[in-house]
């Protein structure tokens, strides 16, 4: 009786891998809701089938990235880091070269630089901290496979 206790406790998935599936589950949703939309990408604001690209290898990423956390893989620390450093260097650069006279012209209103400023530094807050949450919580990843299946 102690044995199967024991066992259950050894295959209950932590709080805060739970946690970060559905985050990062949500990033699917939220990636693939912006299907269609134009996609900022380094400086850049792509349109149509370019965004279209975009949206969709980022969507396989998140979905990637959800579906490691659920099965606790080793590698997925490294690709969650390796993600949210990217997603930070992409924010930084685009807040630097994308102007808010090019978000007048996308949008077709008036866009308040100062907001745009504070929701993207905020952004990057919360994608340093979460993955330093990642980054202590390393051994919540066991699962040592290359293979998702």
């Amino acid at each position: 009786m102690t044995e199967i206790d024991n066992d259950e406790q050894e295959h209950r998935r932590p709080l805060g891998m739970v946690l970060l599936g559905g985050l990062y589950l949500f990033f699917f949703l939220l990636t693939m809701s912006t299907f269609g939309h134009p996609f900022p990408f380094f400086g850049t604001i792509y349109q149509g089938r370019a965004a279209e690209a975009l949206v969709f290898v980022d969507s396989l990423i998140c979905l990637y990235l959800f579906l490691g956390l659920m099965k606790r893989q080793t590698l997925t620390w490294y690709l969650l880091l390796g993600y949210n450093a990217f997603e930070l260097v992409n924010t930084l650069t685009n807040l630097f070269w994308i102007t808010s006279a090019e978000l007048e012209k996308l949008v077709g209103d008036k866009v308040d630089p100062q907001g745009i400023m504070m929701s993207n530094i905020s952004v990057m807050v919360a994608i340093l901290l979460l993955s330093g949450f990642i980054y202590k919580h390393r051994e919540y990843f066991t699962n040592r496979s290359w293979y998702l299946f």
